[in-house]
């Protein structure tokens, strides 16, 4: 596997989960040169296997990532392995900036960069965080079916989550910690529902045998649950994007940060795109894959526009300046492919 960047690429994507991979896939099979530079940090690290997912449902995350890799670079495309720390628009092109002093040049950019979790401080949740403290019914809900579920309050999702989890057990209390007691058509929601609600703040989980078989109040009182749902605040990778003027905003369903775009991944950046969960924060991995494929279509069609303008420019007018740099990108290009 090589690590080296050429100086240049039609499109650099910064990001190596599902959904810079997919982009990547789309573009090096439309014959852009393209790499995806990659930190190694994917969010579902810490989960056993990837669910939800057609034909590769409870796969490794590990495994589905290195088959992708295995693929793009199967159709010409790089990806390496690095931090990127900032990006810059250079004329009519970007240059991105990597933490080891590498400089790389694009004419358009996928940003897939994810999110960060940010987990209550409760002593023992952080290492349970993707086995038995989890965050998504449809992701890991049916490896906890039937069991004792416990869910913390953190956020105005909380209740929902609660519900949803409900569907997957009849055993489900929720933790109000330290938010206040739901209250009006939430309380009446989860009493209907036979959901308890358990004033007090956690103090620690309980684990035993490397398994969670409780949840610890401040006032020693111990619930036995065999898994906990969390909630947390997410906040977009996105702080590299700050020179160009894109930055994340808060979500409107109040769960955190995101980079807002159109439904194609377009962002307010022109020549910028987005996909995955730096954008859509409840995109599962195959959402996110999707996303990806979707954007890596509408960039390889903005460069096909952009390409054909430049090429009626010089037929129209082969002597011009603009029409010898166009024709002279277009020959490099071809060059790139071995055309």
């Amino acid at each position: 596997m090589t690590q080296e960047l050429d100086d240049s690429y039609d499109v650099v994507v910064v990001g190596g989960g599902a959904a810079g991979l997919n982009g990547a896939l789309m573009l090096a099979r439309s014959r852009r040169s393209v790499v995806v530079v990659d930190a190694g940090e994917p969010r579902n690290a810490p989960a056993e296997g990837v669910h939800g997912l057609l034909a590769r449902d409870g796969v490794p995350p590990g495994e589905l990532l290195a088959r992708g890799r295995e693929e793009v670079r199967g159709y010409g495309g790089h990806v390496v392995t690095g931090e990127v720390t900032a990006a810059r628009r250079d004329g009519d092109r970007f240059t991105v900036a990597l933490a080891d002093g590498r400089e790389v040049r694009a004419r358009r950019l996928l940003v897939t960069t994810g999110l960060v979790d940010e987990l209550p401080e409760i002593p023992g949740l952080r290492d349970r965080w993707g086995k038995d403290v989890l965050h998504c019914p449809y992701c890991h809900g049916w490896e906890v079916r039937d069991r004792a579920i416990g869910v913390l309050l953190t956020g105005p999702v909380s209740v929902h989550q609660a519900l949803m989890f409900r569907q997957l057990s009849d055993d489900v209390v929720l933790f109000a910690h330290t938010s206040p007691r739901p209250a009006g058509e939430e309380a009446e929601q989860l009493a209907a529902r036979g959901i308890r609600v358990v004033p007090g703040e956690v103090a620690s989980l309980e684990v035993a045998d490397d398994r969670l078989v409780g949840v610890r109040l401040g006032d020693g009182a111990v619930f036995a649950r065999e898994a906990l749902a969390v909630g947390p605040r997410v906040v977009a990778r996105a702080d590299f994007l700050a020179d160009l003027g894109l930055k994340a905003v808060e979500h409107p369903k109040g769960i955190g940060e995101h980079v807002p775009a159109e439904p194609t991944g377009l962002t307010e950046v022109p020549g910028v795109w987005v996909a995955g969960n730096v954008t859509d924060p409840s995109a599962q991995v195959g959402a996110s894959a999707a996303a990806g494929a979707l954007a890596g279509a509408h960039i390889n069609g903005d460069l096909v526009m952009e390409e054909t303008r430049r090429a009626v420019d010089a037929l129209r007018d082969p002597f011009s300046a603009r029409s010898e740099a166009a024709v002279a990108e277009l020959v490099a290009g071809d060059r790139r492919h071995g055309l």
